[in-house]
């Protein structure tokens, strides 16, 4: 038995069960396996440490996350609604930091000397993984195979896995590389490559065709506490029991399907078509709790660095200083996030339809066409004068007069 031992990211997906081999064939390793629970469900999970065993592996852990991927990733980010370049809400980039994470415990626990992953060179989630890595366990090597074996190809990798009688799900006529989680279930890869061609039906396994979803909508009231998801309809319910409640009732009216074209961290453009239906829901409720309980200029400092926390999740970094900041500046600007937002499900969309909060800013004397109290008209005029000023002094000069 090899002295050197490798914890392995585990899914028991193509490319991981591969890897098991190719470590001990190729580098010598005594290969651990490592497997998160983030609610890819049950079929993914059942039966994978017999799987890793079969397959050439020493052990196999699966490690139940979650909850902290709930409460540690995915519930402050939508306090921040972060959402990448305007579209995407962040499913894959959540998860990995935990994963990462847990992967260094257990390769301290075995006494590992390296970790290993199965990302491509092309990908963002190579540097999310190893961003984790450096920062709890900088001194073990990391092993990434995709950036130096001879397999090139999804077609490579089934050829591999067939010649060593490794059971895989992926086929040559469905190649789609996939990733779910509680938050969301990501596609691509197929004919999801060329952005001209639309998405085949066989794509789409979570959530119900808009056209298809009841000709019924349907509602539900979700409740928060400082920015952070807490009942549904007036139940208090934990964490993910919450989410696994939304996600039914959003893929049951065919909401949360978005197909993006979007900007990898590595320089290339790249097609992911991604059904996050709890997700959705919630994002258009906290949007608008947000705008009836933040202070405006509060709310505009909020919605100016959101895609900045985005960038940075996006691109691996959820230990850095930076994201640690941002996340403290909108656990504060949340601290009035409180009340309830009921949200019409109907057909793919989702749409908040009435918001009630105890630290509610608005004032219907001063909303209301009807002049009442607190609010002198005759103000206006000496304010919008000022207003203008700077422009229309700049439009006095540009003209040829005087400042």
């Amino acid at each position: 038995m090899s002295s050197r031992k490798v914890v392995l990211a585990y899914s028991g997906g193509l490319d991981t069960s591969i890897l098991i081999p190719w470590l001990k064939e190729n580098r010598g390793f005594e290969v651990h396996c490592l497997a998160g629970d983030v609610g890819q469900g049950a079929g993914e999970l059942e039966g994978l440490e017999e799987k890793a065993l079969e397959t050439g592996a020493e052990s196999c852990r699966v490690v139940d996350l979650r909850e902290p991927f709930l409460t540690e990733t995915v519930w402050p980010a939508l306090r921040a609604v972060a959402v990448y370049e305007g579209r995407y809400l962040l499913g894959t980039s959540l998860a990995r930091p935990l994963l990462a994470r847990a992967q260094v415990e257990y390769a301290r626990e075995v006494g590992a000397d390296a970790v290993a992953h199965g990302c491509t060179g092309k990908g963002n989630d190579q540097v999310r993984f190893e961003l984790g890595y450096a920062a709890f366990a900088p001194e073990l090597e990391i092993v990434a195979p995709w950036r130096y074996w001879e397999i090139k190809s999804r077609e490579d990798a089934l050829a591999y896995a067939a010649e060593r009688g490794i059971a895989v799900t992926a086929t040559k006529e469905k190649i789609y590389s996939r990733d779910r989680n509680l938050w969301h279930l990501s596609h691509e890869g197929g004919a999801l490559e060329d952005p001209g061609t639309a998405p085949p039906d066989d794509v789409w396994t979570w959530t119900t065709s808009p056209e298809d979803a009841p000709d019924t909508a349907e509602l539900v009231t979700v409740g928060f506490e400082r920015g952070i998801p807490k009942s549904l309809d007036g139940q208090a319910l934990a964490p993910v029991t919450l989410l696994e409640r939304l996600n039914a009732l959003g893929a049951r009216h065919g909401a949360g399907r978005v197909d993006i074209t979007e900007n990898r961290l590595v320089g290339m453009k790249s097609r992911g078509v991604y059904e996050t239906p709890g997700g959705t829901i919630l994002y258009e409720a906290i949007r608008s709790l947000r705008a009836l309980t933040m202070e405006r200029d509060t709310l505009h400092l909020c919605e100016q660095l959101a895609p900045e926390y985005a960038r940075i999740v996006y691109n691996g970094q959820w230990f850095h200083p930076a994201r640690e900041a941002l996340d403290a500046l909108f656990a504060e600007a949340a601290r009035p996030v409180s009340g309830e937002v009921r949200v019409k499900l109907f057909k793919g969309s989702a749409t908040s339809i009435t918001t009630t909060s105890p630290s509610s800013l608005y004032s219907e004397d001063l909303a209301s066409f009807t002049m009442g109290a607190g609010f002198e008209p005759a103000h206006s005029e000496g304010f919008v004068r000022l207003f203008g000023l700077p422009g229309t002094v700049a439009r006095r000069v540009a003209a040829g007069g005087s400042a």
